[in-house]
């Protein structure tokens, strides 16, 4: 039913979290595969991924990658992006009553200050990004990137809430200070 596309480059650490927050979907049965597409890193992202059961790819063409995903539904997450409690019955939901796009909720406990939620754009996958296969397949192009893959309108929310990577590195920043 879902495949998990995340891309990174020495995220070891955030990926790690991000794969252990999507256990609960893949005991469950809805995700059928995750993808990391590597950027070159340094460190143990491969092992991480590879240890998950991931396919890891250091090369690969968007067009491919959405073709070659087992599940009908692709959610484009950063590393280190958390999905919490009801993630999986979220998109379950959605995906039986929906056709169109959709992305979590912020975390109620991780917002960014105002100011900076005033004056600065989210990212386009802050939130996440849930995509049919078959509507990602008509806008993927060659040397796409994930994020330009997270379209900006007809964008529905999930009725679940997502712990945005940025927030888990401030958390990481903090205890190593």
């Amino acid at each position: 039913m879902l495949t998990i596309i995340l891309e990174c480059r020495d995220n070891e650490a955030e990926l790690a979290q991000t794969l252990s927050a999507l256990v609960t979907g893949a005991v469950q049965g809805i995700v059928r595969d995750v993808i990391v597409l590597d950027h070159g890193s340094r460190d143990g992202s491969a092992k991480v991924a590879d240890a998950a059961g991931c396919r890891f790819l250091t090369s690969w063409d968007m067009k491919d990658v959405v073709r070659s995903a087992r599940g009908d539904w692709l959610l484009l997450l950063e590393p280190g992006a958390r999905p919490l409690a009801g993630w999986v019955d979220a998109i379950v939901d959605h995906v039986s009553i929906n056709k169109n796009p959709a992305r979590f909720l912020g975390s109620r406990n991780h917002r960014r200050p105002f100011f900076k939620r005033f004056v600065r754009r989210a990212a386009p996958l802050e939130q996440g990004y849930l995509v049919s296969k078959r509507q990602a397949s008509a806008t993927v192009r060659t040397g796409m990137a994930l994020a330009d893959m997270a379209g900006r309108s007809g964008v529905r929310k999930l009725v679940a809430e997502i712990v945005p990577a940025w927030a888990v590195k401030a958390m990481r920043a903090e205890s190593v200070d």
